[in-house]
């Protein structure tokens, strides 16, 4: 049973939202919630496996964020989110891990959240890796583009690609390479970062790219 929590401005969406994912047998809505202030502490103590958030509008994004600072434990889910890439850049700098977009079905939703729940990577949710290199590619700014001038493509699609939270076996599958490929491009880009793990590597380049931006 994968647990859910949903949080969206707008009552009557969300409690309809709820109604609707109680049908599937694989779900179970824990709660709503209007903002992120007010479902942290709710997620949290509740254990939710999944937070869909409304993220049609800024406040969106700051719930995430709020959300992921208080729980690391939860998968979040942007609903109807914008699809140009500051919009999406700024879903995964709050620690959004998939997208639903505007006119998915139901059945697209519990598709993704299952996804999420399991630690899988969603198809669509390739936009978050294309959109960081986008940025980098057309401008970013002089901070991120000298950050990532050592990097190679592949290591900074790999790079993007930690940044989701993938870890180094779903990354082989995602870009169809072999695993001891993957960790060597990983071993490759700290040493050039010059950082010490997965994290710092996905954090120092979202530092660049706030700085550049």
């Amino acid at each position: 049973m994968i647990l859910v929590f949903v949080v969206a401005p707008v009552r009557v969406y969300r409690e309809e939202l709820a109604r609707g994912l109680e049908r599937s047998a694989e779900l179970r809505v824990l709660g709503t919630a209007a903002t992120g202030e007010e479902a942290r502490d709710r997620v949290q103590r509740l254990g939710a496996d999944v937070v869909l958030l409304d993220a049609s509008t800024p406040a969106g994004v700051v719930s995430a964020r709020t959300i992921r600072q208080a729980t690391a434990g939860a998968g979040l889910v942007a609903l109807a989110a914008s699809e140009d890439d500051d919009s999406v850049i700024a879903c995964a700098e709050a620690g959004v891990a998939a997208f639903v977009a505007r006119d998915a079905s139901l059945d697209e939703l519990v598709a993704t959240t299952r996804a999420v729940a399991h630690g899988e990577l969603p198809a669509h949710s390739a936009r978050i890796a294309a959109a960081l290199l986008r940025r980098v590619a057309d401008g970013a700014g002089p901070t991120a583009h000298a950050a990532l001038a050592p990097l190679t493509s592949r290591e900074r699609q790999i790079v993007a690609l930690i940044d989701e939270g993938l870890s180094n076996k779903e990354i082989a599958a995602r870009l169809c390479i072999e695993l001891s490929t993957v960790k060597n491009h990983v071993h490759n880009l700290l040493e050039k970062l010059g950082v010490r793990g997965r994290a710092a590597a996905a954090a120092r380049v979202r530092a660049a790219l706030h700085a550049g931006r």
